[in-house]
């Protein structure tokens, strides 16, 4: 079994069953060579993957503030250009870089609409407990057939979008899967695990928000039991 670094709790939260893993695919294990006590979730910066292609990377980062009591969307947007990109941001927005192509990420209600690019998807709404100052953070997850996460749980709610492949999530509220084109969301404090659902490998976009006084997440106990199907 092969262990990946890229998200770590007190062992790395990524772990691998697939049969074979290049040393060019898998992130470097740094950060995660001893084992913290701390349940905390980590996500390392896409800056520090040193060529590694497999895991989660946090790709940004956004102080949303205190958010409006109405229900709210990520929307994604592709530029051709960081320029363009940030020409069109606006308070709220991201420019993110990732899987070779520049997205301008918001959280807005659902008739948001960002000047100019190509609108690619909408998740939501988003269930955030509102009151406070929140952030947003976005990473982009890169699964094989036989990787999964440890079981963990984030404060505020997760949302994906999904590049390729098809992406299998497991809580205590059942089984889903999601493939290329599709999102999907969970509400906060809820347990999950993330594997692969077919043989191809599943890429996707990802936002966590969560008040700015908390951590990203925590590591959880609960033991899933379903089985993904593709």
């Amino acid at each position: 079994m092969k262990t990946f670094a890229s998200l770590i709790i007190a062992a790395p939260l990524f772990v691998s069953m697939a049969a074979s893993v290049s040393a060019a695919e898998a992130p470097t294990h740094d950060h995660a060579a001893v084992a913290s006590p701390s349940p905390d979730v980590h996500c390392v910066p896409v800056a520090e993957r040193a060529g590694a292609k497999l895991g989660c990377w946090v790709t940004g980062s956004q102080v949303l503030g205190e958010l409006p009591n109405t229900p709210l969307y990520w929307h994604l947007y592709e530029y051709p250009s960081r320029a363009a990109a940030q020409s069109a941001r606006g308070q709220q927005g991201s420019v993110v870089e990732s899987y070779g192509k520049v997205w301008l990420f918001n959280i807005a209600d659902e008739k948001w609409a960002a000047t100019g690019g190509k609108k690619v998807a909408r998740v939501g709404p988003l269930p955030i407990a509102h009151g406070g100052s929140f952030t947003a953070t976005y990473m982009e997850a890169t699964f094989v057939p036989g990787m999964s996460s440890h079981v963990h749980r984030h404060a505020g709610p997760e949302a994906w979008y999904v590049l390729s492949g098809a992406q299998c999530l497991k809580t205590p509220s059942g089984t889903r899967s999601a493939r290329a084109g599709a999102t999907m969301s969970v509400t906060p404090n809820l347990p999950m695990e993330l594997s692969v659902s077919g043989a191809e490998v599943a890429r996707s976009l990802t936002l966590v928000i969560h008040d700015s006084t908390q951590n990203f997440g925590t590591a959880s106990t609960w033991k899933p039991t379903d089985v993904c199907h593709p």
